[in-house]
Formats: C-alpha cells, sequence, structure tokens
C-alpha cells in the first residue's frame, strides 16, 4: 500500500521503477498486431499493384524485419525526446526546491510529487525519479544514481547534467547556478530542436504525399482499365520492368525519408 496522501503509482514497491535498459525497445502485444497488420496491409498492396502475384506477396514478407527494425528505431527516437522533456521538467522542479532552501536528495523528492501530479504512472520520468528515491533509502549517493540513469538513456543532454551535478556535488560548488545554466543550454537546444522540426513538418508531409502519389496512379489506371497493364504482369520483359520500378520506388522513399530526418 502507497502512504496516505500519496498517489499509489508512486509508491516504491510498485514494480515499474526498477531500471530500464533505454538502447532496448520492445513492442507490446497491441503495437506488434499494429504493425504486423500494417505491413501485411503494405504487402498486399505492392504484391497486387507491381506484381500481381501471391509469390511476390510471400517473398516480401522478409522485409518484415527491416519494417520491424525502423519502426523500433523510430519509436526509440521518439521516447528519447519524450524523455528528455520530461527530465527536463524534472530538473525544473527540483531547481525550485533547491532554491527554497532543500537538500539535493530532498529536492528530488519534492520533485517526484510533483511529476506525479503532471504525468500519468506510466511516465518514464516518475518511474526513474521513484526509483532514485527508493536507492537514496538504501544509501546510494544521489550523483550516482543520476549519472548511471544518463548513462541508461544514452541521451547526450541527461549525461551532461548527471557529470556537472556529480562535479558540483563532489568539488562543492555552486550547485543552484551550475544547475541553471545546465538547464538553460538544454533547454535553449530543445527549443532549436523544435524550430527546426517545425521548419521540416511541411517538407515531411509533401515527401510523404509524393510518396503515396505513385501508389494511387497505379491504383487508378489497375481500377478504370483492368487489362491495360496485363502485359506488365504476364510477360518476362514486363515483370522485369515492374520489378525494376518497384526498387526505384523504394530507394527514392528511402532517400525523402533521409532527407527530411536531421538529427542535432
Amino acid at each position: 500500500m502507497a502512504p496516505r496522501g500519496m498517489p499509489a503509482y508512486c509508491a516504491r514497491d510498485r514494480p515499474e521503477s526498477e531500471r530500464m535498459d533505454y538502447s532496448v525497445y520492445r513492442f507490446s502485444t497491441k503495437e506488434y498486431l499494429q504493425y504486423l497488420g500494417l505491413y501485411a496491409l503494405l504487402d498486399g498492396c505492392v504484391s497486387y499493384l507491381f506484381f500481381r502475384s501471391l509469390t511476390a506477396f510471400v517473398l516480401l514478407l522478409a522485409g518484415m524485419f527491416l519494417f520491424f527494425r525502423e519502426q523500433k528505431k523510430r519509436l526509440l527516437e521518439k521516447r528519447k525526446k519524450e524523455v528528455t522533456r520530461q527530465f527536463l521538467d524534472g530538473i525544473q522542479l527540483m531547481l525550485a526546491s533547491l532554491q527554497a532552501g532543500y537538500s539535493s536528495e530532498n529536492a528530488l523528492r519534492e520533485a517526484k510529487k510533483e511529476l506525479c501530479k503532471i504525468y500519468s504512472s506510466k511516465a518514464l520520468i516518475v518511474r526513474e525519479f521513484d526509483w532514485m528515491d527508493a536507492q537514496m533509502g538504501m544509501s546510494r549517493n544521489l550523483e550516482e544514481l543520476m549519472l548511471d540513469f544518463g548513462r541508461r538513456s544514452g541521451i547526450p543532454d541527461i549525461v551532461s547534467f548527471a557529470e556537472v551535478f556529480l562535479t558540483a556535488k563532489r568539488t562543492g560548488g555552486d550547485l543552484i547556478a551550475i544547475i541553471q545554466n545546465t538547464v538553460s543550454c538544454i533547454r535553449q537546444k530543445q527549443e532549436t530542436l523544435q524550430e527546426i522540426e517545425t521548419c521540416l513538418a511541411g517538407k515531411a508531409m509533401e515527401q510523404n504525399i509524393m510518396s503515396v502519389i505513385p501508389i494511387l496512379i497505379l491504383a487508378y489506371i489497375r481500377l478504370s482499365s483492368p487489362g491495360f497493364l496485363d502485359v506488365m504482369y504476364e510477360t518476362a520483359v514486363g515483370a522485369a520492368v515492374m520489378v525494376i520500378c518497384f526498387v526505384v520506388y523504394l530507394l527514392a522513399y528511402l532517400w525523402g525519408q533521409s532527407i527530411v530526418r536531421i538529427e542535432v
């Protein structure tokens, strides 16, 4: 049972407060079925429009592994962005408590209480702060716990903060001023990243629309003139041309995705 006045999902005996390896993403059952159905739909559309062949559908199933890998990569990037945003909120709450005269350990506990009000029970930063609070009760140093979190997250901003925090605690520096400067640097970087993403959002949408247009044109021809493309499916030369068209289309799509994906 959680202590009175504390949300149940902030209880220390909650199993989700265990350490997480942020370099690994595991699909939930819902996500797995969702992406499995999506790939099957894409595979069916491509097989029907480009090859009109069940054999092609079966052969293209091999691409499912690459599809799932790309989805995991995308979800990992999304999770890292979310953790960075939540972490920034967390250390800002810690900073407010430090300025009010709390020690760094008590500042984390106060920040955790506020985070429990802001985010859901599944929020990663709530789980991490809850775990650090529990570990401090076992006489572990907060700076070492922060450094461990930074290394597991693989996020440069969190690693930098943890290293600065460790140095400040060990050398007796002005902890409040150091955290303020670090928070300011992280916030400026996040604002710059958001501006870049905003500028690229329109181009990414255009790229996605352009990627769909060839499929729509091919589908329109198949529906409006069913026999017009029979020669492309029933002859060896036609099949070779469709294979080349599919490969060129796939390479163009991947190239377009790499252009609109900029890391900061």
